[in-house]
């Protein structure tokens, strides 16, 4: 293949990657978009559509704007103190707007936890299928299955999910991928994954490499999804073929770097997923400053920093400290007032008295 050629085709990637980060790019300016704030500290971002629904539990949901920003923000009940009472709560709410068929999100429901998080601690727990309703980041593990081929070069093995699954179905994917549930750390979700959806055995596993992660801001007809994905490499025998264990995959197949790419361009693919191959391609050298002429673009947008878009708290106590420093001032300009008055006082008596 020509090096023009490699770089018209490449070049389509910068559209991918605003794709998948099309809520980053456009999305905070359409409409009311409202912090989610538990114990003060925000764990997501909610839109107008679900704030109308929202507002029918006011015993649960206060909405509100912020008495120091003016902002509008969403907050989980303060006398809601512990994280059980916490999920509780939500939970009622949860259930409910899936009775009524509100939010196609819901449609998905599958008793499977994620964790609501701040920067430092659980909050409450939530049904996986509700989280995009309010843009609570996720967090999930990906593997890349890999064989250096003797004639091919770089091969790259993908999945194809089954069409029973509650999202996605049908579409292509990564070897192996999965969300970090309640009570799972990310090696062990990547070693759980990998025995359920691949039956890579233990003596295969134990050669996963950490290659680091990818954090992106999607958003589709469900919601708002602001992931960050664990990313793996895994190279594999060239005689090892990936089994389904949990029927949650019809089919694996195993691509050559170059049909890998396209494969990716296609609707066939779970867009949420093309961030992880392109960081792989990337980091193997396949895709190159020399091939891609947005190269640069491409690798900020495969690092969102998602966690500087989630710090109303930071803010609101920034303001609170101005404020503070604001009444310091003006106590202290005041007692030196009263200081001056005293003085000024005491003046004008040893003046009389000396007249």
């Amino acid at each position: 293949m020509a090096s023009t050629d490699i770089n018209v085709k490449l070049s389509r990637l910068y559209h991918l990657a605003q794709k998948f980060n099309n809520f980053y790019l456009t999305g905070f300016q359409k409409g009311d978009i409202r912090p989610f704030l538990v114990e003060g500290e925000q764990v997501g971002l909610v839109k107008a559509d679900v704030i109308k629904q929202l507002q029918r539990y006011p015993e649960i949901f206060c909405i509100r704007n912020c008495e120091f920003t003016n902002q509008g923000i969403v907050e989980l009940n303060p006398a809601f103190r512990d994280y059980a009472e916490r999920t509780k709560q939500v939970d009622i709410v949860l259930r409910d707007l899936r009775s009524k068929g509100i939010f196609s999100a819901l449609q998905g429901w599958r008793d499977e936890y994620y964790e609501v998080k701040s920067e430092y601690r659980s909050l409450l727990k939530m049904d996986r299928s509700a989280t995009p309703l309010f843009g609570v980041r996720k967090y999930g593990v990906d593997i890349n299955g890999y064989v250096q081929h003797p004639t091919q070069g770089l091969c790259i093995w993908l999945q194809q999910r089954s069409n029973t699954k509650e999202t996605w179905p049908g579409k292509w994917d990564n070897m192996v991928g999965g969300g970090l549930s309640v009570g799972y750390g990310i090696k062990e979700t990547a070693v759980k994954e990998a025995a359920e959806e691949a039956s890579i055995p233990s003596d295969l596993v134990k050669n996963l490499v950490s290659a680091g992660c990818v954090s992106f801001f999607f958003e589709s007809e469900q919601g708002l999804f602001p992931n960050t994905e664990y990313v793996f490499d895994l190279e594999l025998p060239l005689d090892f073929v990936p089994q389904n264990a949990d029927g949650e995959v019809q089919a694996f197949e195993l691509l050559p770097a170059k049909e890998c790419v396209e494969r990716v361009f296609t609707q066939d693919f779970k867009t949420t997923s093309c961030p992880v191959v392109i960081d792989f391609l990337i980091r193997h050298g396949y895709i190159t400053p020399e091939n891609e002429v947005h190269f640069t673009q491409i690798i900020e947008l495969l690092h969102v920093p998602l966690q500087s878009l989630y710090t109303y708290k930071t803010l609101l106590e920034q303001k609170q400290k101005v404020k503070q420093q604001q009444n310091q001032s003006q106590q202290q300009s005041h007692l030196a007032n009263n200081i001056k008055t005293i003085e000024n006082g005491h003046n004008n008596k040893d003046a009389t008295i000396n007249n």
